[in-house]
């Protein structure tokens, strides 16, 4: 089956349609959308960060991080690259806390780590009075704090083996 081509001119209203459908919990909708959208403009900055937002909106229900992690290379800002890899690994780690696979707990506490290394790094090279990367550090911040059992791994201790 062959795609039908978006026009130019849609571009604007298809980009808002994507952003609605995200906000009504259909992010599958707005990842179509700007699939289309970026096939006609391939460096539109505004679809890779709504489909970036729409693939970790995704998250629980099928494997979509280094989909979005790859879209990161696209986008043109430094901060928006640290913003969003931020996003995507704090995504990431609420996604590992729905699991109850052995060991989860320890993946969440390290993606709540990286995205919050990811979030001083967008703070540092922020816009001025921007301080939406110090808003989600906190946040990260605040729900290590409420869910105590989100820890590091242990490290693993092995004892050498003596030989006669």
């Amino acid at each position: 089956m062959t795609l039908k081509p978006l026009s130019a001119g849609a571009v604007p209203a298809a980009l808002v349609k994507a952003e609605r459908y995200r906000l009504l919990n259909e992010p599958g909708e707005a990842e179509s959308i700007c699939l289309d959208v970026l096939g006609i403009e391939p460096g539109n900055q505004k679809a890779l960060v709504v489909l970036i937002l729409a693939l970790t909106d995704q998250m629980d229900k099928r494997p979509s991080v280094e989909e979005a992690r790859l879209l990161l290379g696209r986008l043109s800002s430094e901060y928006e690259r640290a913003y969003y890899a931020g996003i995507i690994c704090e995504r990431e780690a609420k996604a590992y806390t729905e699991q109850n696979w052995p060991g989860s707990h320890f993946s969440a506490y390290h993606a709540f780590l990286e995205a919050m290394g990811w979030y001083e790094r967008a703070e540092a090279i922020r816009p001025p009075d921007n301080d939406d990367a110090v808003l989600r550090w906190n946040t990260c911040a605040r729900f290590l704090l409420r869910h105590p059992h989100l820890r590091p791994a242990p490290e693993e201790r092995s004892e050498p083996i003596l030989s006669e």
